[in-house]
């Protein structure tokens, strides 16, 4: 056994500093996300120009129209641009396609594109049916009946159509937004008829379009996107180091052997009770007391107060929300750091030590939360903002590696936690994922998901039933409280091992007392 003092909060040596790295951070953020949305933008338009079929276009999904009316007519559409006519531009600028066919590809068809008001005037008082929604899905398209008494003249005969085509078979009109006059740019309108001007119309329509901006739109915002989210980065990682560089160190520890000497600390007892003095983590990490077992050299605690209100869990979520969005900004930082520090690892064989202490104070902070908020509902007393150690009921150390393995960084976050990411995918209800916290939500609290995911989650359910005999009792069962913490402490030592922090394979324990193996 060893003495250790309680756990403090250091008093910060430099508060501006601390507020310029955050705001640094929290921009670095920002931009990050801005600069990743861009690329995913540019990507997806880079390959959605790779998927255009027939002569480049884009194509949508053939739709079947019928009507017992004499024309089927698009809603107005305002098509301008800006491009003088007289200029030849090197390039297409855009072009839109329509493909008509009868559906019993005999019936000869007419499709032509005309100015609103022409338009109009040609089926004044002529039953046509307006297309207010084309759509292939389950629900249809959407009409719109507009009744008359007139029967209409053979639309080929009219001169006021921009663009027509009839005939057997498939009918296309190409529309070249580049020819368009500034005199023409106005409402247009798409009508399809039966060449002979009868009554019911029945086609198949098939959209389409192009342009040579797309490849060097979508270019240059996967390139812009990459320079601001660099940028981003950069500035992640300077507030990230800052912040660690003020974060006091945890415990160093050889990483020569698979697991570090086990110890029993002072606080935490043999027994299943996490109720004696809050201990320092540091100490218990780098004691030279022993124990019958190792120990993993990641350990979270949690206290449980004694004295919990009956009703406070069921606000707490909401209670939590301002530590949630300083969590959504660390967890970008924590993954951006993360990265950086595999490639640290990759070439160095060493984690950079002021991101270690940033990623641990990350991790401390978030179980934290969750330990007041919704993964454990361990005490009533509002986690403080930090990323330091505190003497708050609940802590998260991790003893800091001086060497890692170099290959090992390239597999062990996703080919070996393979069976560990499945059973605390069974614990916690969903795939494991970066985010605001771990799982479903923070730490793997269980939340609601949304998809194949959706459902509530064992730890979920654990700790809604602690609430709700808590609710009717004043009590928190002491076994049920072992359990949630035991879940939670599998959840952290994978999250440890898949952040890299150390290369001791996780133990597929689920302790649920002393704060063992």
């Amino acid at each position: 056994m060893h003495s250790s003092a309680p756990l403090v909060s250091p008093a910060p040596a430099a508060p501006r500093r601390w507020v310029g790295a955050t705001i640094v951070l929290v921009i670095g953020s920002l931009l990050a996300l801005t600069g990743l949305a861009v690329m995913l933008v540019g990507g997806a338009a880079l390959w959605a120009n790779g998927q255009t079929r027939g002569s480049g276009f884009f194509q949508t999904p053939t739709v079947s129209v019928a009507a017992d009316s004499f024309a089927l007519v698009s809603p107005p559409m305002e098509v301008t641009t800006d491009v003088n006519d007289a200029v030849a531009l090197p390039f297409d600028l855009g072009t839109l396609r329509l493909v008509a066919e009868a559906i019993d590809g005999n019936t000869p068809i007419f499709v032509g594109v005309g100015p609103q008001a022409d338009v109009d005037e040609y089926l004044a008082n002529v039953h046509h049916t307006v297309l207010t929604t084309v759509s292939a899905g389950p629900f249809g398209s959407r009409y719109r009946d507009v009744p008359g008494t007139v029967s209409p003249t053979l639309p080929g005969s009219q001169d006021f159509w921009e663009l027509s085509s009839s005939g057997t078979g498939e009918r296309q009109i190409l529309w070249d937004l580049q020819t368009l006059t500034a005199a023409n740019s106005a409402n247009w309108t798409i009508v399809v008829m039966n060449a002979d001007a009868s009554e019911n119309v029945a086609v198949q329509l098939t959209g389409g379009a192009r342009s040579d901006l797309i490849a060097p739109i979508g270019w240059a915002l996967l390139a812009s996107g990459l320079i601001v989210l660099l940028i981003g980065v950069v500035l992640i990682v300077l507030g990230a180091v800052s912040l660690g560089r003020r974060t006091p160190r945890g415990p160093a520890a050889s990483a020569a052997g698979p697991v570090l000497p086990a110890v029993t600390p002072d606080g935490f007892s043999r027994d299943t009770n996490f109720v004696a003095a809050p201990p320092s983590l540091a100490g218990d990490l780098v004691s030279g007391a022993t124990d019958a077992a190792p120990r993993y050299p990641a350990q979270l605690r949690g206290t449980l107060d004694p004295a919990l209100s009956r009703w406070l869990w069921l606000v707490k979520w909401v209670l939590v929300i301002p530590h949630l969005i300083v969590l959504f900004f660390l967890w970008i930082a924590f993954m951006v750091c993360t990265v950086v520090a595999g490639f640290g690892i990759l070439f160095t064989g060493r984690y950079p030590r002021a991101l270690f202490d940033f990623n641990v104070g990350v991790l401390r902070w978030t179980w934290r939360v969750s330990f007041y908020g919704y993964s454990a509902l361990g005490t009533d007393q509002y986690p403080p903002f930090t990323l330091a150690r505190t003497d708050y009921p609940a802590d998260f150390e991790v003893a800091y590696p001086e060497q890692l393995s170099r290959g090992l960084v390239l597999v062990k976050w996703w080919l070996l936690a393979i069976p560990h990411l499945l059973i605390v995918a069974a614990l916690t209800g969903g795939l494991i994922g970066w985010g605001s916290g771990w799982g479903n939500g923070a730490a793997g609290d269980g939340a609601w998901a949304d998809g194949s995911n959706a459902g509530v989650s064992l730890l979920g359910l654990l700790v809604f039933i602690a609430g709700v005999i808590l609710l009717f009792t004043g009590r928190f069962r002491q076994g049920l409280f072992d359990l949630i913490l035991g879940i939670n402490r599998w959840v952290f030592r994978v999250i440890t091992y898949t952040a890299l922090m150390r290369d001791e394979y996780p133990p597929f324990v689920l302790d649920q007392g002393a704060a063992r193996p």
